[in-house]
């Protein structure tokens, strides 16, 4: 077995020369990358884009022969309050879970101020999924770009 040494000669200029080039350029990836993603964020937070047209939304649900309105109450950025009308007695002894799941969408939308990663309890599971597409519904009703007067209902 034949093994023929290489020698390599290194000035020490160069590499001092390549080792400070490569810290400097480590240095420029991670500020263009803290540049361009606190950038967004910024952007975000800086000046709030109107999400809503203020104003009462509402949306019907079909229960039996009843009919009940979700209503929505909006500001311009902000969703103030989640409401059953028209809830009678018989609607609410037939369907008992609607109230209270109401109340537990409310909280978590009115905290969260969005209809994403919404949790439904298990046992209303199918109730409220029924009542955020009717939240959606309002929703859709007060964005900016849709023409309905508030507090329509559709």
């Amino acid at each position: 077995m034949s093994s023929k040494t290489k020698i390599i000669v290194l000035h020490k200029k160069e590499v001092l020369y390549t080792a400070i080039f490569a810290v400097f350029g480590i240095i420029i990836l991670f500020l263009l990358f803290f540049m361009f993603s606190s950038g967004r964020k910024q952007k975000n937070h800086s000046l709030p884009a109107m999400k809503y047209v203020a104003g009462v939304y509402s949306s019907q649900i079909k229960l039996g022969e009843q009919t009940v309105n979700v209503e929505v109450t909006v500001d311009d950025n902000h969703i103030n309050s989640i409401t059953l009308t028209n809830l009678s007695d018989t609607v609410s002894a037939m369907y008992p879970l609607i109230q209270p799941s109401l109340e537990e969408l409310r909280d978590q939308i009115l905290e969260t101020q969005s209809l994403e990663n919404i949790t439904c309890p298990a046992d209303s599971q199918y109730t409220s999924m029924l009542l955020l597409d009717a939240i959606e519904d309002a929703l859709k009703k007060a964005s900016p770009g849709n023409d309905n007067s508030p507090g329509a209902s559709y």
